[in-house]
């Protein structure tokens, strides 16, 4: 289907379960700000709203149109849209791809759903609501409280951006989009690869199943179909289908190679019409665990991660365009690194698209920050069973990714252990095991940096920041004697259970703090508010030292499987990225991606 060009971020926001019938409803929506939240008793739902924003920008964001950046208890969107005529003999969804935090969606002055969550996407049914006309009104509530428990990832809860926490973000950020499709439909299958068997194991859930029905899939590549199943609906409630991969045609996804094959789902009559079809892809990856070693297709590749964030000046959170992610992954590379920690956000469909098709590594974090905990034990740190609830969803949409290599349900929780379980020990454990069922094929660290409280975490980490190479080197010494660095409460108490020999990285290092455009007064002091780690460096050939030194100690640990260098980019205030918050390189990449060239002892380590 065809778009408007003008309408920002029109390309299909679910790339890898695409249908041909979809209309995006980006672009002008009505919008009212409701500070107290009392928008529903004074009639909003009913009424015009009084302001013009651009969706799928927050009004936060210079893009919306509005920049409002004070806190918002509610915000309101209205717009009306026109349903093709032939999607009404079917069943017409409504998908949110992502809206920021309680969300209410009224087609028509009737109530067709509610989600919880800020971070992952919703559909709705709204056929009903349509009530056999293409004309209709949709309304949105979004309501976004600064003083609740729930997950916010980098968000301030007070006025001002300070030090790590940044602008944030209320309501409709990601893309709002119809699909027509039939009463009896295609669902998002699961797709597990399996390099060892040479095939993809695929569970096919189906919306309305009917017996008579067949469910069909198919495999190919550039030379044509390379497999096909099919399996007839009315015995399973999930249909599975194995798609074998014969040796001739058996390609592995790696990052030199990120090769995709394309898979076709349809749903097949009883008189052979396809009455549903559904594009897809998958890669043939595999992740394991040898020892210390976390292995991609049975091959040592050390991790050279960045930290990424995910936020513009422009979006905020939200890129301002399908370019602008590209971009990023391309900037990664340029600067040495072949993957990302995807930082305390879940990032958009088309980021992990792209990820997929360049062969860029991701370790998939969920946004957990807004749990409390502002003590120096943290016991107040108390997060919710929405936590895991959106968690799960983040499993659901993400897990077909083969750049994905690793998940991680929190970031530096922090609680110090003592007698009594606590509810941070349950909400861990919960999302920990969440996390292995959904998902087996996948390394999972219960919780980046700070309290690992699962003793079978598969993978133990660290965030040092430690600026001088020298006490870096002292501080990451231990782990080839089974005593790695581990993180601790500002009284030195202990957060996490005893380290049990897992693979190991340090998840967080560096963010040394540089940003020579800062103007200084004659006192040396900046004049405009900035921050990173430890003393500021004082030239860039200072910061190219430290970063050297800092980085060769993990590159020559052989027991160490990769690390994650603090950050891609400034971030508003935050001034330790490789590159400025625009984008703009601030130093000579070559000298960054020099050092990470140098081939790592783990890589040296003869697998016999």
């Amino acid at each position: 289907m065809t778009h408007d060009l003008a309408v920002p971020r029109n390309e299909h926001p679910r790339p890898q379960w695409r249908r041909d019938q979809w209309l995006c409803l980006n672009g002008e929506w009505q919008f009212e700000l409701d500070k107290s939240d009392s928008g529903f008793e004074r009639g909003l739902r009913d009424a015009e709203l009084n302001s013009r924003i651009i969706v799928p920008f927050a009004p936060e964001s210079s893009l919306s149109g509005i920049g409002h950046v004070d806190f918002m208890a509610a915000v309101w969107y209205r717009r009306e849209f026109t349903v093709p005529d032939e999607w009404l003999s079917g069943r017409v969804l409504m998908n949110f791809q992502a809206v920021d935090y309680d969300t209410t969606v009224w087609v028509n002055g009737v109530e067709v759903g509610r989600h919880r969550g800020g971070f992952t996407p919703f559909g709705l049914d709204i056929t009903a609501a349509l009530a056999g006309k293409t004309r209709a009104t949709v309304v949105v509530r979004a309501r976004d409280s600064r003083d609740s428990v729930q997950p916010r990832g980098k968000q301030a809860t007070w006025y001002a951006n300070t030090h790590c926490f940044y602008t944030r973000t209320t309501g409709i950020w990601q893309s709002v989009w119809l699909e027509a499709v039939p009463a009896t439909h295609l669902r998002r299958p699961r797709i597990t690869p399996d390099v060892t068997g040479s095939r993809f194991h695929v569970e096919t859930p189906v919306s309305d199943p009917k017996r008579g029905i067949t469910v069909q899939v198919e495999l190919s590549d550039t030379s044509g179909v390379v497999s096909r199943e099919s399996i007839p609906l009315g015995h399973d409630l999930c249909p599975r289908l194995v798609l074998d991969v014969p040796a001739e045609r058996r390609r592995l996804w790696t990052p030199a190679d990120p090769h995709l094959y394309s898979l076709r789902f349809r749903l097949i009559d009883p008189t052979g019409a396809v009455i549903d079809e559904v594009h897809s892809y998958a890669g043939l990856r595999s992740v394991s665990i040898e020892g210390q070693a976390v292995l991609i297709n049975g091959e040592r590749v050390f991790q050279r991660l960045v930290l990424d964030q995910g936020y513009w000046p422009d979006g905020i959170m939200t890129a301002p365009s399908d370019a602008a992610l590209v971009r990023d992954i391309e900037l990664a590379r340029d600067a040495g690194f072949n993957g990302a920690r995807l930082h305390q956000k879940v990032f958009e469909e088309r980021f992990l698209y792209h990820a997929d098709r360049m062969g860029y590594l991701v370790w998939a974090e969920f946004p957990d920050w807004g749990a409390g905990g502002q003590g120096p034990r943290g016991d107040n740190q108390r997060p919710t069973p929405s936590y895991v609830a959106e968690w799960i969803e983040v499993l659901e949409r993400d897990h077909n990714h083969p750049s994905i290599i690793g998940w991680c349900p929190l970031n530096e929780t922090h609680q110090a252990l003592h007698d009594r379980t606590t509810v941070l020990d349950d909400v861990t454990k919960g999302m920990f095991k969440a996390a292995k069922n959904a998902d087996p094929s996948r390394p999972v660290i219960d919780a980046s940096g700070y309290s690992h409280r699962v003793p079978e975490t598969d993978v133990w980490d660290s965030h040092c920041y430690e600026q001088d190479p020298a006490e870096f080197a002292i501080a990451q010494s231990g782990l080839a004697y089974g005593k790695p660095f581990t993180n601790l409460t500002p009284d030195d108490e202990p957060m996490s259970l005893a380290y049990a020999g897992q693979p190991y990285m340090v998840s967080e290092y560096g963010g040394i703090w540089w940003n020579p455009e800062l103007a200084r007064a004659s006192d040396g002091t900046d004049r405009a508010e900035s921050w990173g780690y430890g003393q500021r460096v004082s030239s860039e050939e200072e910061f190219f030292e430290r970063f050297e030194g800092l980085t060769r100690v993990l590159l020559e640990n052989p027991s160490m499987f990769g690390y994650c260098y603090t950050q891609l980019t400034d971030v508003f205030q935050e001034q330790n990225g490789i590159y400025r918050f625009d984008r703009s390189e601030k130093f000579p990449l070559d000298r960054i991606r020099d050092v990470q060239r140098t081939i790592a002892a783990f890589e040296k380590v003869d697998p016999a």
